[in-house]
């Protein structure tokens, strides 16, 4: 049987190895009730005692205060780029966005449908760099001002928060959600899918100030109401039960790791030794702006492109998959999120290094 590798995937994304463990002792009978989790009925007292103590878990790790709710839903981030206009628009015409990427023009043009959309900070195309905080036209009669902390395309991510004032700040933090500590109280709605950072894919995570809940657009779906989703405390309709019971050993182990202060300290490590061997090789670059270089995901080229393919192959029998990068930008990318451990990161740099030397 193959060893586990060290996989690189932006999303889906490596799990703990430890949650896998546990989830696997748990599979046919979780703590003796003699069903597994996924054959839990939804509203029983087992699965709604998994529910409560990963949303306990949640709230701790984020320091979520109590005037926020927290919606475990179905859809992936993307069906938000169409539930944050219906529910925060309450009465306004349009809402500013802060274009950066693939995911954020993803978000603008779903937008469009339902508001006019202000971009208000733009990344010029070819670049990969935020605009400056001090070149951001904010409109004071926003909704909202969405933007997205990191893209994981690009790997760019933002180096401030943006200061919107009386206008809610939304943030996407699909690919960096959990990888250091945040100030909700900051923000208007965080969300993010969870197939990064937080579990498998098919949940969502969303955390919503309460004020912000209960005025939608006409039309809007019942499954798209915020209002209607936290009355039924995430569960209006069956909810992705496995994915929230995952989620919810994710965030035992990221306590069990010191908490968001402890992960952000490792994931520092990782991605600095990570770039420092990319910067000190002429055989590699990074095309990031170094102020905007995402902690979370790493792309690179190669000087000679047609090594590419040589490279992926090479990688993968040292056990190092998943290393493409996006067709939109090329070369390689490596996703390290939470759960990739810091001798995966030091068996990528020992693989470049050797094959550099060996193809340089």
């Amino acid at each position: 049987m193959m060893s586990r590798v060290y996989n690189f995937s932006a999303g889906p994304a490596a799990l703990p190895e430890e949650v896998l463990k546990q989830a696997q002792e748990e599979m046919v009978d979780w703590h003796g009730c003699g069903m597994s989790v996924m054959e839990m009925s939804h509203r029983g007292k087992e699965f709604m005692s998994i529910a409560a103590q990963a949303e306990a878990d949640l709230r701790e790790l984020m320091a979520v205060p109590a005037n926020y709710k927290v919606l475990f839903l179905q859809g992936g981030a993307s069906s938000q780029f169409s539930m944050v206009p219906m529910n925060l628009l309450r009465g306004k015409s349009s809402a500013d966005y802060i274009n950066t990427g693939s995911w954020s023009k993803k978000a603008i043009s779903e937008a469009k449908k339902y508001c006019n959309v202000n971009v208000v900070g733009e990344t010029p195309a070819g670049q990969f760099t935020v605009p400056a905080a001090d070149s951001l036209q904010l409109n004071a009669d926003a909704a909202y001002l969405h933007y997205t902390p990191n893209e994981t395309i690009q790997g760019i991510e933002f180096p401030y928060l943006p200061e919107s004032g009386d206008v809610p700040l939304v943030g996407d933090f699909s690919s960096t959600i959990l990888s250091r500590p945040v100030d909700v109280s900051k923000y208007g709605v965080i969300y993010a899918g969870a197939q990064k950072n937080i579990g498998p894919a098919g949940l969502t995570v969303v955390i919503v100030r309460e004020d912000l809940i209960g005025e939608t657009i006409a039309g809007t779906p019942a499954m798209f109401d915020y209002q209607i989703q936290s009355e039924g405390e995430s569960m209006y309709n069956t909810p992705p039960t496995y994915g929230w019971y995952l989620a919810g050993l994710v965030f035992q182990w990221l306590k069990s790791k010191g908490g968001l202060a402890g992960m952000a300290e490792i994931n520092q490590r990782k991605s600095a030794a990570l770039y420092a061997a990319i910067d000190a090789s002429d055989f590699y670059n990074n095309p990031v702006e170094v102020n905007c270089r995402s902690w979370m995901n790493v792309p690179f080229t190669l000087a000679d492109a047609e090594l590419d393919a040589k490279f992926l192959a090479d990688a993968k029998e040292a056990g190092l998959v998943t290393l493409k990068g996006h067709r939109s930008v090329g070369g390689m990318r490596a996703s390290i999120y939470n759960a990739m451990p810091e001798a995966g990161v030091q068996a990528l740099i020992d693989f470049m290094a050797d094959f550099e030397k060996r193809n340089g």
